[in-house]
C-alpha cells in the first residue's frame, strides 16, 4: 500500500512545478532573433579605436545594446588586404543580417562574398567609381551607406599646403595603387598641382615596409612637403609617419584627423567620427525593414580642419594667420 504524500514533499513538486513555468513564460517572452551584424575592417581594430566606438555610439542612440539585443561580429585584416575576401565570406556562412565595411577595400570583398546580404559602407571615398552603387540617389543591389568625396577633398588639401607653404614648388604624393579609390585622388591632385604650378612626385606605397623608403625617395627628389592620400597600408602607421616627416623636415597633409593627434601636423576632411556614428542609422533602418537599394546613398555633413603646432615648431615651420584662423582644432 502506497503511502500518501507527505505536505512538504507535494510542496516542494509543486514549487518546482510553477518555477518550470516560470521559466518556460520568462523563455517564451525573450527575443528569438536578436540581429546579428557584420563588421569588416582592413587596419587593425585598435587603429580605429574611436571610429569603431562611434559606431557603438550610434547603435547605443537607437536602442541597440551590444552583448543584449544586438550581436556584433568582428572581423579586421590586421593591413593584410588579401584576407579581406576570406573574411568576407566567414560573416556570409554566420549568416549576419548586415555588414558593415570601414573603407572601399571591405565594401568590395563584401559585395564579392554576397549579393543579397545589405551591406553598409561606413565610409567610401567613390562609390560610383568603385563599382558598387548606381548613384547616390537610388543605389541599386544591397549597398549603401556614407561618401566622403575623397577625390574632391584631394586637391583642396593640396591648396591648403600650398597657402601653408607659399613657396611650394615641389610636393611628394603617397598613395597605394591597388587601394580602391587612389587613382581618382591623385588625379584630383594633379588637376590642383597644375592650377597651383606645383610639380608632383608619386610615390606608390604598397606595403609599410615601403613607407621609409617613400620618405627617402621625397627628399631625393628635393620635395618640399608630403601629401597622403588615404591608404589601409599607413593608416595604423600614424606615429611612424609623423617621426619620418619630422627627421626629413618635411610638412605633412593627411585626410584623417587622427593623424594629426598622433604628431602630424595638418589634417582636412570628412569628420569620419561623424560618419562612422551616421552608418549606424543605416542599420536600423535595415533591420526595421528597409531596403539598401532604396536607402540614399549621404554625403558628409561635418569636415575639419587641424593642425598641430607642435609639429610646426618641430620642422621650423610657421603656420601664416589666414591659415591658422580657419583651423577648427589646433593642437598646442
Amino acid at each position: 500500500m502506497r503511502r500518501p504524500l507527505r505536505k512538504t514533499a507535494l510542496g516542494s513538486i509543486l514549487f518546482a512545478g510553477a518555477l518550470l513555468a516560470l521559466a518556460v513564460t520568462v523563455e517564451a517572452q525573450q527575443p528569438t532573433n536578436i540581429p546579428r551584424l557584420g563588421y569588416l575592417t582592413a587596419p587593425a581594430i585598435s587603429a580605429l579605436t574611436a571610429e569603431h566606438g562611434a559606431f557603438r555610439q550610434g547603435l547605443r542612440e537607437l536602442g541597440y545594446v551590444e552583448g543584449k539585443n544586438i550581436f556584433i561580429e568582428w572581423r579586421s585584416a590586421e593591413a593584410k588586404l588579401d584576407r579581406l575576401p576570406e573574411l568576407a565570406a566567414e560573416l556570409v556562412r554566420l549568416k549576419v543580417d548586415v555588414i558593415v565595411t570601414a573603407g572601399p577595400a571591405p565594401t568590395r570583398a563584401a559585395k564579392g562574398a554576397t549579393p543579397t546580404i545589405p551591406i553598409v559602407m561606413a565610409f567610401d571615398n567613390d562609390p560610383i567609381g568603385n563599382g558598387f552603387i548606381a548613384s547616390l540617389a537610388r543605389p541599386g543591389g544591397n549597398i549603401t551607406g556614407l561618401s566622403t568625396l575623397t577625390p574632391e577633398l584631394s586637391g583642396k588639401r593640396l591648396e591648403i599646403l600650398k597657402e601653408t607653404v607659399p613657396k611650394l614648388s615641389r610636393v611628394a604624393v603617397v598613395g597605394t595603387s591597388t587601394f580602391p579609390g587612389s587613382g581618382a585622388n591623385l588625379k584630383e591632385v594633379e588637376r590642383a598641382a597644375a592650377a597651383l604650378k606645383v610639380k608632383v612626385q608619386y610615390l606608390d606605397v604598397l606595403s609599410p615596409k615601403e613607407i621609409a623608403a617613400a620618405f627617402q625617395a621625397a627628399t631625393k627628389e628635393r620635395a618640399e612637403a608630403i601629401l597622403f592620400l588615404g591608404s589601409v597600408v599607413y593608416t595604423d602607421r600614424r606615429t611612424e609617419l609623423a617621426q619620418l616627416a619630422v627627421k626629413h623636415r618635411l610638412p605633412a597633409s593627411y585626410s584623417r584627423s587622427d593623424h594629426v593627434e598622433d604628431g602630424g601636423l595638418m589634417s582636412y576632411g570628412p569628420n569620419t567620427i561623424d560618419l562612422y556614428r551616421r552608418a549606424a542609422t543605416y542599420v536600423d533602418k535595415i533591420l526595421k525593414g528597409a531596403k539598401p537599394a532604396d536607402l540614399p546613398v549621404e554625403q558628409p555633413k561635418k569636415f575639419e580642419f587641424v593642425i598641430n603646432l607642435k609639429a610646426a615648431k618641430q620642422i621650423g615651420l610657421t603656420i601664416p594667420p589666414n591659415v591658422l584662423v580657419r583651423a577648427d582644432k589646433v593642437i598646442r
